[in-house]
């Protein structure tokens, strides 16, 4: 039996990797449970599933302590903090399903590095992430010409600025195919989220960034694809549940039941555009940092922590986070990448700027 440290349970993707372990409660169980502030959650999820731990981020006795026993660590907490969960998890030489984003925007150089130095594996959670994965036969080291990262566009996809301008926070949230937290729907809406995922390809699969392309696919039934030197392009189908990726993190190579399959009969077509990155500055802002390097996704990702919290609170408009994104950039000032406290500080910093600007 897998046992699996589970960082960031009561949130979406946490609740769906227990959902999974229900469903085959033969072959995992949980060593470790981590909440971040929902007690009640965690002591529902502690009495079905008697952890050895089971406590909030804030109570964690040590991180050795929270790995010592585990198969693999499941990092589904949200944010910058992920990212010390990563690492900790690395350290003890464990496999990390990671589901945290910003562990390789934010810290993708150190993150690679010690999963190189203690053998450790990294299997994206993903869904874009995890269709490059299976298209490259489960190997992060397989050559390729391009990887394609899919779309849906979001629900403003069509939207021009003037229509954009009115947007409230309940539009954001009505993701035209997927269910997912708040914080990332409204990434998804900016398309921020697309220009993470650009930065967690280069990290994931060495790539370099003129080999990482995204285009918008609405259907969101291909979720992503390679495309190999002799022109030949593999690609992953699959309905929109993320129950999916989540469930083959904790079973590859083998492969069990999970979705209900896409009947193609049904699919009147499926259609591809070009991502139009001019009227989704986010996107762009977030390939630019992830080529500049060093400290600059960190920047760009606590400002738009900051910034999205604002706009969900109604205290900003949805153009609003973008410009607040681009003016902390420009303000705090980089660094490189080379360590955590590095990285944590061009956190703070730049959350403090993105407050500031949306106080002002």
């Amino acid at each position: 039996m897998k046992k699996i440290a589970l960082i960031g349970c009561t949130g979406s993707i946490g609740r769906q990797v227990c959902e999974v372990v229900r469903r085959h409660p033969t072959k995992f169980c949980f060593s470790a449970l981590v909440a971040g502030s929902d007690r009640a959650g965690l002591d529902a999820l502690k009495a079905e599933f008697s952890p050895a731990i089971a406590c909030l981020a804030a109570e964690i006795p040590s991180h050795s302590a929270l790995f010592a026993d585990c198969d693999v660590a499941f990092i589904a907490s949200g944010g910058f903090a992920g990212l010390k969960y990563t690492l900790a998890a690395i350290e003890e030489g464990k496999t990390v399903a990671l589901a945290n984003k910003e562990s390789l925007v934010c810290g993708g150089e150190l993150v690679m590095q010690a999963a190189k130095k203690r053998g450790v594996d990294i299997v994206p959670v993903d869904s874009e992430h995890s269709a490059l994965f299976q298209c490259l036969g489960m190997r992060r080291d397989t050559p390729f010409k391009k990887l394609l990262l899919t779309a849906s566009g979001g629900p403003f996809l069509h939207s021009d600025r003037e229509q954009l301008k009115h947007v409230t926070a309940a539009d954001a949230l009505r993701h035209p195919t997927w269910n997912m937290g708040a914080k990332i729907t409204v990434d998804s809406a900016t398309l921020l989220n697309k220009g993470y995922e650009v930065i967690e390809a280069k990290w994931l699969y060495g790539a370099e960034f003129s080999q990482i392309e995204a285009i918008v696919h609405p259907e969101s039934i291909v979720h992503s694809l390679v495309l190999f030197e002799d022109g030949a392009m593999l690609a992953q189908l699959g309905c929109p549940d993320m129950k999916l990726p989540i469930q083959l993190a904790l079973t590859y190579p083998e492969r069990l039941p999970c979705c209900e399959e896409v009947d193609l009969a049904e699919l009147s077509a499926l259609h591809f555009e070009r991502l139009p990155a001019e009227r989704f500055p986010c996107f762009s802002l977030a390939v630019e940092a992830g080529k500049r390097g060093g400290t600059c996704p960190t920047v760009l990702n606590g400002a738009a922590e900051t910034a999205v919290q604002a706009f969900l609170q109604g205290r900003v408009g949805f153009l609003r986070i973008a410009e607040i994104i681009e003016e902390v950039l420009n303000v705090v000032p980089y660094e490189r990448a080379d360590r955590y406290g590095t990285l944590s500080r061009a956190d703070a910093r730049a959350r403090e700027e993105a407050r500031r600007l949306i106080d002002g």
